[in-house]
């Protein structure tokens, strides 16, 4: 049997890959989930940041560092007012 040695990037991103599906999956349940979703997709984004940092994906990074934006801007609109 193959023993399989999961590596911290391979960890990042088999953490985010459920998030962001559950992010996806809370959306499509609608408003009554709302601020959940954000929060899901959040995390989950956060996974895949760090990932794209440690593999200098630069386009990667650049576009969860705007989906970071985004999402923690709608993070503080719904907790903070």
């Amino acid at each position: 049997m193959k023993k399989t040695n999961l590596g911290i990037n391979d960890v990042l991103q088999w953490i985010g890959a459920p998030l962001i599906i559950a992010g996806h999956s809370l959306n499509a349940i609608g408003p009554s989930v709302y601020p959940w979703n954000i929060v899901i997709f959040f995390f989950g984004t956060t996974m895949f940041f760090t990932w794209s940092i440690r593999t200098k994906n630069k386009p990667q990074t650049l576009v969860n560092f705007i989906s970071l934006s985004i999402g923690l801007t709608g993070i503080i609109k719904a907790f903070f007012g």
